[in-house]
């Protein structure tokens, strides 16, 4: 491996930079978007108890918004109706705030990670392009004479070139993938957000028309 590093020349190094950024971009994202760590199961039930034994409080908010994206939207939920009362189309703006800030956060970084899906190829040709004009350079110098005087060192000059576009494709491939990957788990997740925050707010107005009544 080292000796194709040394082969594919100075222009590999960026590739090889890329490849670390990437790969650590998709540790970290698969480590936060995962279902169980976004919607636990069990919280909304935990949040709707809260409610129902008049334990909502300014602690228990934030240790609710603590439990991840879902908590911080049930936890918006809980205050505007505790705080705010009225109906619930009061607390829709509220509540909205906290389902952007979540998708913002469910996102991030794939911006990052889809820009070096694109840019590791054009990283690669670079390299390849400069490899090329160095090799043409040294044969015409070094013989004076055509280039296909030696066909073996010629071959080989290019397939040392090639190497970055080689690795490039190594990067690019995995990173477009993961990229796909994680943007339509991302959406999937906000839209699960929504549909469990709909639901969580419709039954807390349900419950303070039931207790007005």
């Amino acid at each position: 491996m080292w000796g194709i590093i040394q082969a594919a020349g100075w222009p590999i190094w960026p590739l090889i930079v890329s490849s670390v950024v990437a790969l650590a971009l998709i540790v970290e994202r698969a480590s936060v978007l995962r279902w169980s760590a976004v919607l636990p199961a069990s919280l909304r039930d935990e949040a709707w108890a809260l409610w129902r034994h008049g334990k909502v409080s300014t602690d228990s908010l934030e240790q609710l918004a603590r439990r991840g994206p879902l908590g911080v939207v049930l936890a918006a939920a809980l205050r505007e109706a505790t705080q705010r009362g009225g109906d619930s189309a009061q607390w829709q703006p509220a509540i909205e705030d906290a389902g952007r800030a979540v998708s913002a956060q469910l996102h991030q970084r794939l911006t990052g990670l889809a820009t070096l899906a694109s840019l590791a190829p054009l990283l690669g040709l670079l390299g390849t392009v400069i490899g090329m004009i160095e090799i043409f350079a040294a044969q015409s110098l070094s013989t004076g004479a055509a280039m296909t005087d030696n066909p073996v060192a010629l071959a080989h000059g290019i397939s040392t070139a090639l190497y970055n576009t080689a690795f490039g494709l190594m990067v690019a491939v995995p990173s477009l993938i993961a990229w796909r990957a994680f943007q339509s788990r991302a959406d999937a997740m906000v839209l699960a957000l929504e549909l469990e925050a709909g639901h969580f707010t419709r039954r807390l107005a349900q419950s303070r028309r039931e207790g007005n009544g």
